[in-house]
């Protein structure tokens, strides 16, 4: 005959594991939520995520970077729930059922290793349009010399850019009159790859969205980063109201009054392919509605009001 405090370990045992199994189960077949795409958008969307959770914790979010034309090809083929775009949407991409609604906006911003012989006059001037033209398309200007007018300087101009489908190459190329494929220079994965390129290379010079170059928890540029003011104006002079790089917060608002110029900044959009599932269209009416409170202190800008209404009455 069994012994009875065997037998009782036995049926707790068992319990145990049918517990684990029950909740393992629950855990599985709870209501899932995929998203995947630009590196722009996943801070924020870790952010919305967490905080969407907290009220309803019986859905499941999975959420990976990859690029923007990682989410539009993972949302159209029907691999994620939600794709996140960090650019227009493109006519053909419509034509092949592609719905999306835009949620914040962000911007990019050029950047430059901060330990670079020139550093300091270009943060105290700014550089032109004209000048990013020169080095990132036309690959007239090759020397950092070139760049400040100092012609004894002779050490070249390493550019950087991106070599997954994107939307900050995009939107930095669309800034300058092209596009993607036409940006020069060294192609890095991923936004935080090329990050790591410049501020590793006292001859780099590249572009980022600001979530990437401004350290979350300072707010100011990420170590051996410095962000390269635009002299909109083109007069050679970092005017006051065009000075506003040395925190994260100062281009935030900039982005938000418009000041800083669109493109480089602009819309983020969740896709998806015809319609969002119920319950993902549940998260994305979140977002546009609770969840707008947290952007500003994510880094993000809000979208107006009246731009949140017609979101949401895409939606409808």
């Amino acid at each position: 005959m069994m012994n009875k405090k065997l037998a009782l370990g036995i049926s707790l045992a068992a319990m145990i594991v049918t517990t684990t199994s029950i909740a393992a189960f629950m855990q599985l077949s709870a209501p899932k939520i995929t998203v995947s795409g630009a590196w722009a958008l996943y801070p924020m969307m870790v952010r919305w995520s967490e905080e969407y959770r907290r009220t309803n914790p019986d859905i499941r979010i999975e959420l990976s970077a990859g690029g923007a034309g990682k989410g539009m090809t993972d949302a159209l083929t029907g691999l994620v729930d939600i794709g996140m775009v960090s650019r227009e949407i493109y006519p053909e991409e419509v034509d092949q059922g592609a719905f999306w609604v835009a949620v914040v906006k962000d911007a990019v911003v050029p950047t430059m290793n901060k330990a670079n012989l020139v550093s300091q006059q270009i943060l105290a001037t700014g550089l032109s349009k004209s000048v990013f033209l020169s080095i990132c398309l036309y690959e007239n200007i090759t020397t950092w010399g070139q760049v400040v007018g100092r012609p004894e300087i002779t050490d070249d101009i390493h550019v950087y850019t991106r070599s997954d489908s994107c939307g900050a190459a995009e939107t930095w190329a669309q800034y300058l009159g092209g596009r993607q494929e036409d940006l020069k220079g060294t192609g890095v994965y991923g936004d935080p790859g090329l990050a790591d390129a410049v501020k590793n290379d006292p001859l780099g010079i590249g572009f980022n969205n600001i979530n990437y170059a401004y350290d979350p928890s300072s707010s100011k540029p990420i170590k051996g980063l410095a962000i390269i003011p635009i002299d909109l104006d083109g007069n050679g002079i970092l005017d006051p109201d065009e000075d506003f790089y040395n925190a994260r917060n100062e281009i935030v608002d900039a982005i938000a009054a418009g000041t800083y110029p669109a493109p480089p900044s602009r819309e983020l959009n969740l896709v998806t392919k015809v319609g969002f599932s119920a319950t993902a269209r549940g998260f994305v009416e979140w977002i546009l509605t609770e969840g707008q409170q947290y952007a500003v202190e994510t880094g993000y800008v809000q979208l107006s009001d009246s731009r949140l209404e017609e979101e949401l009455s895409k939606l409808s």
